[in-house]
């Protein structure tokens, strides 16, 4: 049986080079829709991501997905300048953000169901579309996005998001990729949990994301990783939100219940958490460099460690299921 690889934005590579995998980070945000909203979310200097990058890879990393989708400020080429300048194995992402980041009268509220799931499996299939924050999608290049990223808002399932996930799982579906998702606070996961379900997304290709910050009982957690999808953790170095410490005993809580199979960490960088655009700032190695040694200081073993920060990578996008 041949392996299956995993794509990144300079082609397949296969699940061993895949190493140390953050799930979740920003390197690359034009200014735009996104930036208007919060100034934090404009990451503009190729140079700047290139040596954040190169610090996470001198502390041990190897693969991070950026999670910006088409039309909502990605910047592809940047990414693959980043890749290509330093090794690192960059997976890009296809699919939508909340929609307060997109421009009023954009094309992802025109377009079809049928339409934009073409959109975001030629993107996966063949290469990203190029100026598309405002443009409807024509011309593009051949580096391709590896997952498909969406957003659960607040305002939940209406009518236009049903739109949105029903494009974005028949992409997951046709190109066989995981389905990421941003949890807002407030929101309902566990309606959007069956809702995908119904249509044909299998649980072991759902990520759930942010969820240590947006839904704070965590019996909800419990109760969708029992149904079998992976939780993306990223309240790492928030203090805003909680300490880290706080993040531990999340992390235990998971582990205790058995979940340590579906676990991912991330840090969800953006410009006021990469060290190269704020000195003061965490850095895109944090995880290397603080959290997995507090995990280690509270009794989170090394080989849950390699779980959460690859193998359950790996099997979120290359398990078989029936």
């Amino acid at each position: 049986m041949k392996m299956k690889t995993i794509m990144t934005v300079q082609g397949p590579v296969c699940p061993e080079q895949l190493g140390f995998c953050q799930c979740h980070e920003h390197l690359a945000i034009s200014r735009g829709a996104s930036w208007e909203k919060n100034p934090v979310l404009l990451i503009d200097d190729p140079e700047k991501s290139t040596r954040d990058a190169a610090r996470l890879l001198k502390s041990g990393g190897r693969t991070v997905v950026d999670a910006q989708p088409g039309g909502c400020n990605r910047v592809e080429h940047d990414l693959l300048t980043i890749s290509q300048k330093t090794g690192l194995n960059i997976i890009a992402s296809t699919g939508f953000h909340k929609l307060c980041f997109y421009p009023e009268h954009h094309w992802l509220y025109t377009a079809s169901p049928d339409e934009l799931c073409r959109i975001f499996t030629h993107e996966l299939t063949v290469g990203m579309y190029s100026s598309i924050d405002t443009d409807f999608p024509s011309g593009y290049s051949y580096i391709r996005a590896g997952i498909v990223k969406s957003a659960l808002d607040r305002e939940n399932l209406t009518s236009i998001y049903q739109k949105l996930f029903t494009a974005a799982a028949g992409a997951a579906l046709a190109s066989d990729v995981p389905l990421m998702v941003h949890i807002e606070q407030d929101s309902d996961p566990v309606s959007l949990f069956s809702f995908l379900k119904e249509l044909g997304v299998h649980p072991k290709r759902m990520i759930f994301c942010h969820m240590d910050r947006a839904i704070p009982d965590l019996d909800i957690h419990k109760k969708l990783l029992s149904e079998g999808i992976f939780l993306e953790y990223d309240t790492i170095g928030r203090f805003k939100y909680h300490s880290d410490l706080r993040e531990i005993e999340i992390f235990q809580s998971m582990i205790a219940e058995g979940f340590e199979d579906q676990l991912l960490f991330s840090l969800d960088t953006t410009r006021a958490r990469l060290k190269s655009y704020d000195p003061k700032a965490i850095g895109l190695d944090y995880l290397l460099t603080t959290f997995v040694p507090l995990m280690k200081d509270h009794g989170i073993t090394r080989q849950q460690i390699e779980k959460i920060s690859h193998h359950n990578f790996v099997k979120v996008f290359t398990d078989d299921h029936e």
